[in-house]
């Protein structure tokens, strides 16, 4: 056999391979690949084996299953605070619709549809809310925003299935003048807090001194019923130890002791 005739039969089968191999394409779980014939867009194909033409036909890949990015917006506030927003996205493209979405951005659909939709939308949702709103609201701004990047990116055949607002930062004299009404609230929430304190032991004073006066005036009570007298003696032998006197002053008689 010649060298000529062996050249032939191997870039023969050379060929043969591709065209075998090339005849063929397998897309994973998770993706989808656009068929593009002679550069345009013939169909797409869903997870498994697919026949394709070689040569004239070329796959792109596309992941639709769920991806997550995060993105950071500059807007401003209602009243004109500058806000950083990070947001967290979740989505994932249509099923199906990936022809589509060649067509109109090829694969940079990111880049394209979704980061400008995140910087449009969350402008328009920081406007709604002053920038403590911002803050102590973030379950409204996070619906809002939310809300807006379903029905932009579904245009886009891009479904949304999560947002989070994940930061919010502002200019360092917001955050000093937070600072300082905080500070302030505290040392107000601590004067009230003292001046309670005061009502409250001038109360137990007052009601210590109602009950002693109380006290006092039932005593007095029963010793002008009783007689001063018999009241004076009692007293004296509460404090009395037991013990006489040893010296006796003529003609005096014993304490407590009436003949």
């Amino acid at each position: 056999m010649s060298t000529n005739k062996i050249i032939s039969l191997s870039v023969g089968g050379f060929l043969g391979l591709i065209i075998v191999f090339g005849s063929f394409t397998i897309v994973g779980a998770g993706y989808e690949r656009v068929i593009l014939r002679l550069g345009k867009v013939d169909r797409t194909l869903s997870p498994g084996l697919h026949f394709k033409l070689p040569i004239l036909e070329k796959t792109i890949k596309y992941e639709v299953k769920t991806q997550i990015i995060e993105v950071e917006a500059i807007s401003a506030s209602q009243d004109l605070q500058d806000v950083r927003t990070t947001i967290a996205l979740n989505y994932n493209l249509v099923i199906g619709s990936t022809g589509e979405i060649y067509e109109t951005v090829g694969t940079a659909y990111q880049s394209r549809i979704i980061d400008p939709a995140i910087q449009d939308i969350v402008k328009a949702a920081t406007a709604r809310f002053n920038a403590e709103a911002l803050i102590t609201r973030r379950p409204e701004v996070k619906e809002a925003i939310e809300t807006g990047l379903r029905e932009r990116l579904l245009k886009s055949h891009i479904e949304v299935t999560g947002v989070a607002i994940t930061d919010f930062r502002f200019s360092s004299s917001f955050n000093a003048a937070i600072e300082a009404k905080v500070t302030a609230e505290q040392r107000a929430l601590e004067a009230k807090n003292k001046l309670e304190q005061v009502r409250f032991e001038a109360d137990q004073r007052i009601t210590s001194a109602k009950a002693e006066a109380e006290a006092i005036r039932i005593q007095a009570q029963a010793i002008t019923q009783q007689g001063g007298r018999e009241y004076v003696n009692l007293k004296a032998v509460e404090k009395w130890d037991g013990v006489l006197p040893t010296q006796m002053i003529p003609n005096s008689t014993v304490p407590f002791i009436q003949l």
